[in-house]
């Protein structure tokens, strides 16, 4: 029996490329938690990169599930802190971690860091546009004329 080819259309957060590559760094992420986790030190890093690295997905992910509302410019700047806290303790397992790894690593977060940023103020000024133009216009009087 064959089965049905269907395919579906992409939704927002699937094409969203800096969604992409936060998981793509965080499968690359596997490989370097092998080689931190043969030492303590490293294993208490491990830990702690897996959970920020992990959250930049998650976050981004529940913005996406939320709505274009108010939430998703706030859980994405969630998902930008948790990307700069993975870019410093990326810096910080440099006694582990080659230096060309940790380069790319840090060559994936800084664009997944700026395009977060951009989103964020894209959508914000997007949401202070809307929100301008559906406020009624007040007008005060002069100063001169109301004497």
């Amino acid at each position: 029996m064959a089965t049905a080819n269907i395919s579906r259309p992409q939704d927002r957060l699937e094409a969203f490329g800096i969604y992409q590559l936060a998981c793509g760094l965080f499968h690359e992420f596997w490989a370097d938690s092998e080689i931190l986790g043969k030492d303590y030190r490293g294993r208490e890093l491990s830990k702690q990169q897996v959970r920020s690295l992990d959250s930049v997905c998650a976050n981004i992910e529940e913005g996406f599930g939320r709505g274009f509302g108010k939430e998703l410019p706030q859980h994405l700047k969630i998902a930008r802190g948790e990307a700069r806290e993975s870019r410093g303790r990326y810096a910080r397992c440099s006694h582990l971690l080659a230096g060309d790894l940790i380069k790319e690593r840090l060559s994936t977060l800084d664009p997944i860091i700026g395009g977060l940023t951009n989103t964020i103020n894209t959508i914000e000024a997007k949401q202070r546009r809307v929100a301008a133009a559906s406020s009624p216009v007040t007008r005060h009087p002069s100063p001169v004329t109301s004497q």
